[in-house]
């Protein structure tokens, strides 16, 4: 009884439904009624009747419409386990049965490695459950640690940062696999290894290992490395020199004063790890990227039959741009020379989308990553055009621990927008797919709004505006904290000059 009554809440937004269905079926009776109970009718009459009946049976149906959506998303908001701690949503368990809409969402494949591929596993996840994260296992040239030395493993730092990232505590999921032994018999050795070796034990197969481990931990999607197989990232450059060493790449191309002319990987026919084509094939959308172009992208293009099961998947390919350039990879690239440079190595039909950032990079960001030889990529979006992609523009920088990142709210909110765009081109408004993405990158949108209403607020003093007050810019509003810095800094310059001359003329007397 509790848990009917709770539909009467504010916050369930069911009520005007109800009403909207009340008042429709009295009109309809009504309108029956006058006809049963008239003896004599008029034109007027006839008339009055037949529009009091329709208006009626709208509002019946639109009612039940508007009733049947509220009702799914209130299912979508009571099953959400991913919503914040503290927020206190429509609870209607009582009424409808707990069961994870998430495992019904779409199969999204993400290809690629390190911090930009983690950004878009963080996003994705508040979005599906059906997540694969093919990873390129490779350590670079790296020597390998002591704890991998020790167990015999491949290279899985990547593999780790993914794991962390689909997790629903990532902090705590962080310091466990992350932790290092400090003495006796273990000393040396990571957690995350340990781990990953005993599943590799128990089952036999380090892919089925990672696959279990998705029940094993509460994570959500799956990790899965490209290859099984240890490979080596090489480059070959334009002056046709080769490098087999990842940390060589940036210092050789500087030294020799050329670029990079492909990437290739040895051994080359080394075969995908089980259940990589077979999620690509079955993927709804594929996401290819943000990362380091040459070393955590295209190696996992190069695997053989990856790219192949790629173009011909049916799937929606995405390429997530990068923000900005690297040292001695992608120096003075543009967007369209990052898309190049992957469909020069995989084959044209690669990309379908690329959702590339606004440019409105924070400056002070920018000129100390100028310092570093990097800079924002260039947006030259017409050659992009030419090569059959289609554009998205989204906000997706953010500064995280002072360096310039990809926002894994606004990235996933792009890519579950395209896959939105894409249902309800093929008309499936009513499905309860596109209802539960929709509903849910709505809600998102609102908490992201709300967050910068937060921001803005905070950073707002309270200060009484006096009557005479002049309106301020847009330009002032947005660089407000900036202008004051600079202000700040003056007025101090002033002053140093004012004590130094203060100075002076006392030496002078």
């Amino acid at each position: 009884m509790k848990g009917f009554f709770s539909w009467f809440k504010g916050s369930t937004k069911m009520k005007r439904w109800m009403v909207l269905t009340l008042i429709g079926i009295i009109l309809v009776g009504y309108g029956v009624a006058s006809i049963l109970i008239a003896q004599e009718i008029s034109f007027f009459e006839i008339g009055k009747i037949i529009l009091v009946f329709v208006l009626g049976f709208t509002c019946t149906i639109l009612g039940i419409i508007f009733a049947q959506k509220r009702t799914l998303e209130l299912l979508i908001e009571a099953s959400d386990l991913r919503l914040e701690k503290g927020n206190k949503d429509v609870n209607v368990n009582s009424l409808i049965f707990n069961k994870k809409v998430y495992d019904k969402g779409p199969n999204i494949v993400v290809i690629g490695g390190g911090n930009g591929l983690n950004a878009v596993l963080r996003g994705i996840k508040n979005y599906t459950n059906n997540i694969t994260a093919i990873v390129t296992v490779s350590d670079y040239g790296k020597l390998p640690t002591n704890s991998r030395k020790q167990l015999d493993l491949l290279p899985l730092d990547d593999i780790k940062e993914s794991l962390i990232a689909l997790s629903y505590d990532e902090q705590t999921m962080e310091k466990i696999l992350n932790l290092e032994f400090q003495d006796g018999f273990l000393k040396d050795l990571s957690f995350g290894d340990i781990y990953l070796y005993a599943m590799k034990e128990l089952y036999g197969d380090f892919t089925e290992s990672i696959e279990k481990t998705k029940k094993v931990l509460n994570m959500t999607g799956r990790v899965l490395p490209v290859t099984l197989d240890e490979v080596k990232i090489c480059a070959e450059l334009q002056n046709g020199m080769v490098i087999e060493e990842k940390e060589k790449i940036p210092e050789m191309v500087f030294d020799k004063v050329t670029k990079i002319d492909r990437i290739f990987i040895n051994p080359s026919n080394c075969i995908p790890a089980p259940g990589v084509i077979e999620a690509i094939k079955n993927a709804d959308a594929i996401v290819i990227g943000p990362g380091s172009l040459y070393t955590n992208v295209i190696p996992n293009l190069l695997v053989k039959n990856v790219s192949k099961a790629i173009k011909e998947s049916k799937a929606i390919k995405i390429y997530i741009s990068n923000i900005m350039t690297e040292p001695g990879q992608t120096d003075n690239y543009t967007i369209s020379d990052h898309i190049q440079a992957i469909i020069d190595h995989a084959g044209p039909g690669i990309i379908d989308y690329c959702v590339y950032d606004t440019g409105e990079v924070i400056p002070e960001f920018v000129r100390r990553y100028n310092k570093g030889s990097q800079d924002v990529v260039e947006q030259d979006l017409q050659k992009c055009r030419e090569k059959g992609v289609k554009l998205l523009q989204r906000k997706l920088s953010t500064i995280i621990d002072n360096n310039i990142r990809h926002n894994p709210e606004a990235v996933a909110e792009a890519i579950i927008q395209i896959i939105c765009d894409d249902l309800r081109f093929q008309d499936k408004q009513s499905d309860p797919q596109y209802v539960m993405l929709n509903s849910r990158l709505k809600q998102e949108k609102k908490k992201s709004k709300h967050k910068k209403t937060l921001i803005k607020t905070k950073k707002k003093e309270p200060k009484k505006k006096s009557s005479h007050m002049k309106k301020t810019s847009k330009f002032s509003e947005k660089y407000k904290d900036r202008i004051e810095s600079i202000q700040t800094s003056d007025k101090k310059r002033l002053e140093k000059l004012k004590k130094i001359n203060e100075y002076n003329n006392e030496k002078r007397k």
